[in-house]
């Protein structure tokens, strides 16, 4: 049956959109004094956005964070992309698929596509990117590299539930996993399942990457030879300034008036509304919740994105102390959500209860809970041995210098949770990084504590929360709960929306009880724009293609 997919609208997903807005007859004064196009008459063809961080990789299949994913999607493509507005799964370079069985899946391609290279889009391409990813060994196959691979599938080689990917013809793509999936179709959405060129990942070497777990480098095609079939094609980047793209004169879709992209990286907050208000940047993402009213006085373009996202306090098991549930009992019973939300988190935050937000099936009303209650928190101390005289010390990892759609202010929170933690007779030794490396600390090696860190859905399934985080052994969270792996990897086969739904709120009830770590809040992420921004392509997952931008003067 053709689009065999449960097809889900996201309840209250719709971004708020920009309208028919009054045009200025200004024209954009940018700092970089970059050149207009001559595409669209007098309108500046070059749009430059405001990035929070570096891109981590220009190879995607080793991406897992948001800035390297709004870079990724402008030069690449999966064979599922999302519809419009909302998380469900739509037809991209696949233009159909049926699902013959509960394990295989037939794509039909798009014909006549090319990479940037020059060399054909087919099946062989297809199968040539899934088995390359499933081969990923050593460093390529850690959890700060092809993260998405191994919890989406599970591992990789003869360990993942991936099988195989066959050619049926140049169009006709058949792949296999080793077990039912349910989430699969909506999972290939994601950028880290891109299709690049086989022979631009061949000459660039894209599988020698270096380093260790804990501090990879990235291969000469991830530095600076990205491959793929998008409306954009890659031009330059200078790390820790920007990165530049040029429209894709051979695209396949459709073409829009943007010719050039420039991201520029402006990590403080501050800083990106300093430079949306004097004309060097025409929009950026994250707005700090303290500059929403003055840039809506001021005239510029406010989106907001439905929250479909999670704010967490992370619990690394591994870490001294923190095995015991006691402690992370405590920990829990010492925040107060309200205080961090109303004092630090956009207006229109709600407090989490779970690890997931409530428009995703398996989300349980009747959740257990831990009410705010430093009392209590510190009789929980007390039982797990930690006293005034000998009190609980641990570790507090927090990024800086980032902006993220859960966490748009990780110094503040620290702030805001340390004093919380502090007042129940916590010691805290705070430990900051920049992103790239906070990410390669936390994922790739098990020296952390307490950690800030979140999400933003990738796609409108469970499995894409709670499945990720919890579904396998992982350094981030460092435990081993069988009995956790067995029920998320049952749930995640399932076939109907009223089984899911049963199973993961039992899960979620059973994460709760074991309690790896604190769920905070799901934040309201805000975009700002200049006035000449008059179309923005929101969507609750971030699946943003700067193709749909529209520009005027």
């Amino acid at each position: 049956m053709l689009h065999r997919t449960r097809k889900r609208v996201l309840a209250g997903v719709a971004a708020v959109a920009i309208g028919a807005l009054a045009l200025t007859a200004c024209t954009s004064q940018r700092e970089d004094g970059g050149d207009s196009g001559e595409g669209a008459g007098d309108v500046d063809t070059t749009f430059v956005f405001g990035s929070s961080g570096d891109p981590a990789s220009f190879d995607p299949a080793f991406a897992s964070d948001g800035e390297t994913f709004r870079v990724a999607r402008q030069m690449f493509e999966g064979l599922v992309g999302t519809a419009p507005g909302t998380a469900d799964p739509a037809p991209l370079l696949a233009k159909s698929w049926e699902q013959p069985d509960d394990t295989t899946y037939v794509f039909t391609l798009e014909e006549g596509v090319k990479f940037h290279d020059g060399t054909d889009f087919n099946a062989e391409a297809v199968c040539f990117n899934f088995d390359r990813q499933n081969a990923f060994t050593g460093v390529a196959a850690s959890q700060s590299m092809a993260y998405y691979w191994g919890v989406i599938m599970r591992g990789f080689g003869a360990d993942s539930i991936y099988d195989s990917c066959t050619a049926d013809s140049d169009y006709q793509a058949t792949i296999t996993l080793k077990q039912p999936f349910a989430g699969f179709i909506p999972s290939l959405s994601l950028p880290s399942f891109s299709i690049q060129s086989p022979a631009a990942l061949e000459e660039f070497k894209a599988d020698e990457v270096g380093g260790t777990d804990e501090a990879p480098i990235q291969s000469e095609y991830g530095q600076g030879h990205p491959t793929g079939t998008g409306p954009f094609v890659f031009e330059s980047s200078a790390p820790g300034e920007q990165v530049i793209l040029k429209a894709n004169p051979d695209y396949w879709g459709e073409q829009g008036v943007v010719e050039e992209i420039i991201f520029k990286v402006i990590g403080d907050t501050t800083a990106r509304r300093q430079a949306l208000e004097s004309g060097s940047i025409d929009g950026y993402d994250l707005v700090a919740p303290a500059d929403l009213a003055s840039l809506e006085d001021s005239g510029y373009t406010l989106i907001n994105r439905a929250p479909f996202n999670v704010l967490y306090l992370a619990m690394n098991q591994a870490a001294p102390g923190l095995s015991d549930v006691k402690v992370r009992q405590a920990i829990a019973q010492a925040i107060d959500k309200d205080a961090l939300i109303t004092q630090i988190l956009p207006e229109g935050t709600e407090a989490a209860t779970q690890f997931m937000p409530p428009s995703v099936i398996g989300w349980n009303d009747s959740v257990t809970e831990y009410a705010y209650d430093p009392d209590a928190a510190k009789a929980l101390l007390a039982e797990a041995g930690y006293t005034e005289a000998n009190p609980l010390t641990i570790t507090f990892n927090y990024p800086v210098n980032i902006s993220r759609p859960y966490m748009p202010n990780p110094e503040q929170i620290f702030t805001n949770l340390s004093s919380q933690l502090e007042a129940v007779g916590i010691v805290l030794n705070p430990v900051t990084n920049e992103w790239v490396e906070y990410l390669d600390l936390i994922q790739g090696g098990s020296d952390h504590g307490i950690h800030l860190l979140g999400w933003t859905g990738d796609y409108n399934d469970p499995d894409n929360f709670v499945g990720t985080f919890f579904g396998a052994a992982s350094n981030e969270w460092g435990f081993d709960n069988a009995e956790l792996f067995s029920a998320l990897t049952e749930a995640r086969g399932l076939a109907t929306e009223e089984e899911q739904s049963t199973a993961y709120k039992a899960i979620n009830e059973q994460i709760m009880q074991f309690l790896p770590g604190v769920p905070l809040a799901h934040p309201v992420p805000t975009l700002a724009f200049d006035a000449r921004v008059t179309s923005y392509p929101a969507s609750p997952v971030q699946d943003e293609v700067y193709n749909l931008v529209e520009l005027s003067e």
